[in-house]
């Protein structure tokens, strides 16, 4: 579903990625891990391209999107969602509109189609009865909630999540968690960026270290236990020095 093959990307003088590449399976969670400040947005950025590399080859559903302008990232846009870190909701609307938006700009659905979809997604993330409030009466952890419930109420095939659970308290966590099993139970590929370890564990089926650049180990959970001086294994143990 996800092709990164030798992905280049620098900002002026800074150099972020030298060569990346890598998979993701049809209905796969691929973590991606790595210190800050080592790219890993950059790379979710790209996938729908808010970012171009350099050179380098983007393969979605297999779509070549590296050279693609921003008519052709239209068809592609509806079919990949990103959650942003913080949740990225517009002020001025309420929890109602902020989920109506993507459902009017990108479908021919009626408004008592969009209500009922808005209502089952909701109720679907324990959000019931939110309709009407407003960004700013939500707390951090609802406020994550809507903006995942927004991302993926076009039914995406990918969704792309951005330290999801970064700031959030246990309960909300896992409520994050609960949510992106689910989707991972009705076949959606995603990639998860973060430096949440526990719930890395707890939804991805492999795990990617970025580092300096590329990708310099991935696997399962079971890989890393056979693998206990692995360099993904020292790293998320903090015993890697680079």
């Amino acid at each position: 579903m996800i092709m990164v093959r030798r992905f280049k990307k620098s900002f002026d003088e800074k150099i972020v990625h030298r060569n990346v590449s890598f998979d993701v399976e049809a209905g796969e969670c691929l973590g991606l891990v790595g210190g800050s400040g080592t790219g890993k947005s950059v790379i979710l950025r790209s996938l729908i391209g808010l970012e171009k590399p350099d050179s380098g080859v983007i393969s979605i559903d297999g779509e070549r999107i590296n050279r693609y302008n921003e008519r052709q990232l239209i068809p592609i846009r509806k079919k990949v969602a990103y959650v942003f870190q913080g949740g990225a909701l517009f002020d001025s609307m309420n929890v109602f509109d902020n989920l109506a938006y993507p459902l009017r700009e990108h479908s021919e659905m009626t408004r008592s189609e969009i209500a009922d979809r808005i209502r089952e997604q909701l109720a679907e993330f324990g959000l019931e009865g939110s309709e009407k409030l407003m960004p700013a009466e939500l707390s951090g952890g609802m406020q994550k909630r809507v903006g995942l419930a927004r991302a993926i109420i076009t039914r995406p095939k990918v969704v792309l999540y951005d330290e999801p659970t970064a700031g959030l308290d246990p309960y909300n966590t896992k409520k994050i968690q609960e949510m992106i099993l689910r989707l991972k139970s009705k076949g959606v590929t995603s990639i998860f960026v973060t430096h949440d370890m526990p719930s890395a564990f707890a939804v991805c089926d492999r795990l990617a270290l970025l580092l300096n650049g590329e990708i310099r180990a991935s696997g399962t959970i079971d890989d890393m236990k056979s693998d206990p001086n692995g360099i993904l294994q020292r790293f998320i143990n903090g015993s890697f020095t680079n």
